[in-house]
């Protein structure tokens, strides 16, 4: 199904939350990089195995049958206390999940809508049911990762439910490339990197070159040790930062995009791959989108393991 204009986009939100709601559980296991690490993978198959069989459980049971959902998030927030999941609609926050507990998790959650309270995180004497309970977590106010770890990191239907490519309507809808770069230069938005560059700025002067074939290049090269920014975003939310550099494109006049990957990042690379099919899919990317007479082409690039790799010389 092709996606052509605002409306469609619209239908399209309603149809998923649709779809989101009519589930009686869902389970959302981190699938960031730190969980994957400690053992998410196994989480993820044993929930999903034991929830196909839950049909079978509840006959025996005399209860209605629940409509369970299993899906792959970004990052939770929490990487050293992975595997990591949570429970909805009871927004329960488990720790240090083992596939051996997924059976009780089933059984009292699923099922019952009971806690599995072993599985809380404790700060220090306090027990923490939910992720806003969590001190660590309830300081923050996430803006690029508010997604993140809360929708199905592979799934271009969730991020368009919770409202995602809306803002691509709103700019090939009705916008002209400098009224978006002027939008940008207002609201202060700057380069995620050390030098924290002026966004609005960076666009107009690409916009201004007297040579017509431009490109958005996206760096996704972090070697600083420790630094995750960008893996963050590329495997948590892939979809926005490919809506983010599709505004881009519209906004300095360039049809063909590069993202320039650290090669130490595969699930970064699998979940872009998976999202560039997926809105292509759409019609949210590539040629005439959503109807707008707008072009814009997505590649990876892998890096080379080298340390200092930038858009400068990508």
């Amino acid at each position: 199904m092709s996606i052509n204009s605002r409306d469609d986009l619209l239908n399209k939100q309603a149809e998923v939350n649709e779809q989101i709601k009519s589930y009686t559980c869902r389970v959302l296991v981190c699938s960031g990089t730190g969980c994957i690490a400690s053992g998410a993978q196994k989480i993820y198959d044993e929930m999903a195995t034991l929830c196909e069989r839950i049909d079978g459980v509840t006959v025996e049971m005399q209860k209605d049958v629940p409509h369970v959902g299993v899906v792959k998030t970004g990052c939770q927030g929490l990487c050293e206390l992975g595997p990591l999941m949570r429970i909805e609609p009871y927004d329960y926050q488990y720790v240090h999940v083992q596939p051996e507990d997924c059976k009780e998790i089933v059984e009292k959650t699923i099922l019952e809508g009971k806690p599995v309270e072993r599985l809380f995180y404790k700060d220090h004497d306090t027990v923490c049911p939910h992720p806003d309970d969590i001190p660590f977590l309830n300081q923050q106010t996430r803006i690029v990762l508010e997604n993140c770890g809360k929708i199905d990191a592979e799934s271009i239907d969730e991020y368009i439910a919770v409202g995602g490519y809306q803002a691509l309507a709103k700019v090939l809808g009705g916008m002209t490339s400098q009224e978006v770069i002027d939008e940008v230069t207002k609201s202060g938005l700057r380069g995620r990197g050390g030098a924290g560059f002026p966004a609005g700025k960076k666009w107009s002067q690409v916009a201004r070159q007297a040579e017509k074939t431009r490109y958005v290049v996206c760096n996704g090269d972090e070697g600083d040790p420790g630094a995750f920014m960008d893996g963050s975003v590329m495997e948590g939310d892939p979809y926005k930062m490919i809506e983010g550099m599709t505004i881009a494109a519209y906004a300095v006049g360039a049809e063909d995009g590069y993202i320039y990957v650290r090669a130490e990042y595969p699930l970064s690379v699998k979940r872009l791959r998976m999202a560039i099919e997926q809105a292509e899919k759409y019609g949210l990317l590539g040629d005439n989108i959503l109807n707008s007479g707008v072009n814009f082409h997505l590649h990876i690039n892998r890096g080379a393991g080298a340390f200092v790799c930038g858009e400068g010389s990508a």
